[in-house]
């Protein structure tokens, strides 16, 4: 729209040092984005009894499968469905991660063309979980199991590669790093070529600084201050920053009062040059996350009225 006085739109990212990816333009499963324009929202589903945030909302199969269909009616572009939390405990057998995850799975692919990722560090939980219709794999172990880009490459799914350091479900006390996002981008990028090499196109690949994941408060502030480091690699990012302990230390709140927080630092992370923002409480988040494109010139404003009429009308 072209108006008296009104300047076009600033190139996408102006003001802001925005990344230059080298594969933009993504088909994932039956979407397509274009991440040098737009950000895409991934909501969190856990069907576990014991994930730090919603302590087994969702554990009983119907709440997981009315949370991911809600998710996606709030304007989620992406459901990630998880059955193991992150946190250390004790291994739970490959048939009961199967038989937790791949029915929410199944549902939602039958009810909506979302994106849709299983969160597993298992190659067989993300083989059955791509034949039951997931179009991504999100590992938060950093290719602990290298299979499992072997199973990725024989796909069409996407592979997000997590930093990470401890071996899966077990405790990594007292984290300690020289220079926290340079090491962090080390080991992605090493895990990116691991991946590649296993024959993985660099096109269907994500990566994720791993926000909290062994790493302190302080370490994780520093990689929101410093993730345009990581974005300026060429690689989609995608950021993990929902109700997370460093935020609740941040601001000392309790994990029910970090949404504000959540919503900080998950535009932090936009303005650095996020691109997939993996988040709890979605109406929120997409809402947060159109009005970020707008500033950032990513989008247009969904319409235009307020003083464009004949009488300025104050609000």
């Amino acid at each position: 729209m072209s108006l008296p006085g009104v300047r076009p739109a600033p190139p996408a990212g102006s003001g802001f040092p925005q990344p230059t990816l080298r594969h933009p333009l993504r088909q994932i499963g039956d979407r397509r984005f274009d991440f040098s324009r737009q950000v895409a929202v991934m909501a969190v589903v856990n069907r576990t009894p014991d994930s730090f945030y919603d302590r087994g909302a969702t554990f009983a199969l119907e709440s997981a499968v009315q949370a991911a269909l809600a998710a996606v009616a709030a304007g989620a572009d992406w459901v990630d469905i998880g059955g193991v939390p992150f946190s250390p405990g004790p291994e739970l057998p490959v048939e009961e991660e199967c038989a937790r995850v791949l029915p929410v799975v199944q549902a939602l692919r039958a009810a909506s063309d979302c994106v849709i990722s299983v969160d597993t560090f298992q190659p067989e939980v993300a083989r059955r979980g791509i034949a039951a219709g997931a179009t991504v794999v999100n590992d938060t172990t950093g290719l602990h199991h290298p299979e499992l880009a072997e199973v990725v490459a024989d796909s069409d799914a996407t592979l997000v590669i997590t930093h990470s350091l401890a071996s899966p479900r077990t405790q990594y006390p007292r984290p300690h790093y020289d220079d926290v996002m340079t090491e962090v981008a080390d080991f992605l990028l090493r895990r990116v070529d691991l991946a590649i090499s296993l024959g993985v196109p660099e096109e269907r690949i994500v990566i994720d600084p791993g926000h909290d994941l062994n790493k302190n408060t302080l370490q994780s502030l520093e990689i929101t201050r410093r993730l345009g480091e990581l974005t300026a690699l060429g690689h989609p990012v995608l950021v993990a920053v929902s109700n997370k302990d460093f935020i609740g230390e941040s601001i000392n709140a309790q994990r029910e009062e970090r949404v504000e927080g959540s919503l900080a630092a998950m535009v932090a992370c936009i303005l650095a040059g996020a691109r997939i923002v993996r988040m709890h409480n979605v109406t929120q988040s997409v809402a947060s996350v159109r009005m970020t494109e707008a500033i950032l010139g990513l989008r247009a404003p969904h319409h235009l009225k307020h003083n464009l009429g004949e009488f300025n009308v104050h609000d």
